[in-house]
């Protein structure tokens, strides 16, 4: 029981340790435990016009110290009147990088994604999250120093016929290419100093989200404020609201609010 219970308090530092990188909008170069599983569930939507929102499942596993893998499915009323299932996507990151020191370390990662989906293609951003079948491929770095982890993505995505193509192919005129950036700030509120792992976390975030379809003059760039809380080193509460700097480009994911909930198993198998 106490080499059990040292186990756990070993995977379940990894989840609190490091709190401030798990952001709320983007991916960390950090994996999750190895052999732990994650289960996500989340929401998100908008008030103008009308009330609109998307549920999403997700799944997550430490396949490795190097390796973890998401699937998610996704619900929602943003192309119709009633909630229907819109399709499914599955992302894989490996890390490749890892420099480490006393309260800080330095993260490099490689990430993969793809989608299939099956609602009609309106929009002018390429969202993998419900909107658009395609892949996705890109880098993030991510640096933590002691309380503040700071994060930077950046990746190409490839927009694809939506499922049925004869009644969703992208439309002539709309861009089948798009890349996104991102940049985040998490910094850890609470607890001042650790010293149990029941303690409750509080991290606030800002992170910065953009977007371009090159050639066709649309992007934007989106901040998102948010704040988190980490209950006994497993569970997870996420709010956010991001709001556009600029934007030229129709979408969903402008003015969207995001509530998550998280549940963390760790040594699962």
């Amino acid at each position: 029981m106490k080499y059990l219970f040292l186990i756990w308090c070993f995977l379940a530092s990894t989840f609190t340790a490091f709190a401030q990188e798990l952001y709320v909008n983007t991916e960390p170069a950090s994996n999750m435990a190895r052999h732990s599983l994650g289960i996500r569930l989340e929401n998100q939507g908008y008030f103008n016009p009308g009330f609109k929102n998307r549920s999403t499942v997700e799944l997550m596993y430490g396949a490795s110290k190097n390796w973890m893998v998401h699937t998610s499915a996704y619900v929602s009323d943003f192309y119709q009147q009633k909630q229907h299932l819109e399709g499914f996507s599955a992302y894989a990151k490996y890390r490749f990088l890892s420099v480490d020191s006393v309260q800080r370390h330095f993260r490099g990662a490689a990430f993969i994604k793809a989608s299939t989906i099956n609602n009609p293609i309106i929009n002018q951003e390429i969202n993998l999250e419900g909107d658009n079948s395609g892949l996705q491929g890109g880098l993030v770095f991510t640096q933590l120093l002691h309380k503040l982890a700071i994060s930077g993505s950046v990746s190409y995505l490839r927009g694809l016929d939506n499922q049925n193509n004869q009644n969703n192919p992208i439309p002539v005129g709309f861009a089948k290419d798009a890349v996104a950036y991102t940049l985040s700030s998490g910094y850890l509120l609470f607890p001042k100093n650790y010293t149990n792992y029941n303690q409750t976390n509080v991290n606030l975030y800002l992170e910065l989200l953009g977007k371009t379809n090159p050639g066709y003059r649309q992007s934007y760039l989106d901040a998102a404020p948010a704040v988190q809380f980490i209950f006994n080193s497993v569970f997870r509460v996420d709010f956010s609201y991001r709001t556009p700097l600029y934007n030229s480009m129709t979408r969903n994911s402008e003015n969207m609010y995001l509530v998550r909930l998280e549940y963390n198993f760790f040594n699962l198998f």
